[in-house]
């Protein structure tokens, strides 16, 4: 149970709360309520797969970095609580389940595959080289909520793309907050994001015209569906508390950005997974 906890740590599984919701929100939608028992089992074998493998890859790669960050330095790798390989079979271990689902949902799922394990693995790389990096973040984890809708039906649909880019956009701009926390050793040692290459007040201007789009985005979402008053109440919610976060981080005061980060954050995703949940069932 020690190495258990130890893993769950390690892998953050916790923060699956953040894409979970929306990939179910998806996957409700896309069948107008509930699509099945093998469904439902199958989606939350492919995201918590993917999540694995994800995260444990990315506290692989970035393993010497986070040796060297202060804030960062005392976890599970660089603190030797968890060997290399046993983090690389961990990320085995999500890969599989990730396949297995994808291959057991229908052929687009399984075509897709390679494309969900590319982007998976490559978006730790991206801060190496580009200050887009937080928007490759999004991209990657905001398939969330189209992966979803594609698992019940087989197919795209407008509804699936918007909800896709308001995921990843939400994503994107509170990863932009979060990185404000390294900004000095971003800098120092050749990190790219966007507080880093623009500062941290323009960061901050990014992080919420980033979510300002992911609220239209997930607005058209619902448009394009035909979503009841439920919906948009869901919306209402989402917009507060995302004015919320943004009112806790400021460029002279930068201690809330874990509040911000996870509290706000999965108040957004459980509050519009809710609210998707009660348009579907009791509107």
């Amino acid at each position: 149970m020690t190495r258990l906890r130890l893993y769950l740590d390690l892998i953050r599984f916790e923060h699956t709360l953040f894409a979970l919701p929306f990939a179910y929100g998806g996957m409700l939608l896309a069948a107008g309520g509930w699509p099945g028992l093998r469904t439902f089992l199958l989606v939350t074998l492919a995201m918590v797969g993917a999540r694995t493998m994800a995260m444990a890859l990315n506290r692989l790669i970035d393993w010497r970095l986070d040796a060297l960050n202060p804030r960062t330095q005392n976890r599970h790798l660089p603190k030797g609580l968890v060997k290399p390989w046993e983090t690389l079979l961990l990320a085995g271990l999500g890969l599989t389940l990730l396949v297995y689902a994808g291959l057991s949902l229908n052929p687009l799922t399984a075509r897709l595959l390679p494309v969900a394990v590319f982007f998976l693995t490559v978006y730790s790389y991206t801060k190496r080289f580009t200050w887009l990096c937080h928007y490759v973040l999004g991209l990657t984890i905001g398939a969330a909520a189209a992966g979803g809708w594609i698992a019940v039906t087989g197919s795209f649909h407008p509804t699936a793309y918007w909800l896709w880019a308001g995921v990843g956009l939400w994503i994107a701009g509170f990863d932009i907050l979060y990185a404000t926390q390294d900004f000095s050793f971003d800098r120092s040692h050749g990190v790219k994001s966007i507080p880093a290459r623009f500062g941290i007040p323009m960061a901050l201007g990014v992080a919420r015209a980033t979510h300002l789009l992911a609220w239209l985005s997930l607005l058209l979402a619902g448009l394009s569906y035909g979503a009841g008053p439920f919906f948009y109440l869901g919306l209402l919610l989402v917009g507060g508390l995302l004015v919320y976060e943004h009112r806790l981080v400021t460029p002279e005061d930068l201690s809330r950005v874990e509040v911000a980060f996870f509290q706000a954050n999965v108040g957004v995703s459980l509050g519009m997974f809710l609210f998707i949940v009660l348009d579907l069932f009791a509107g």
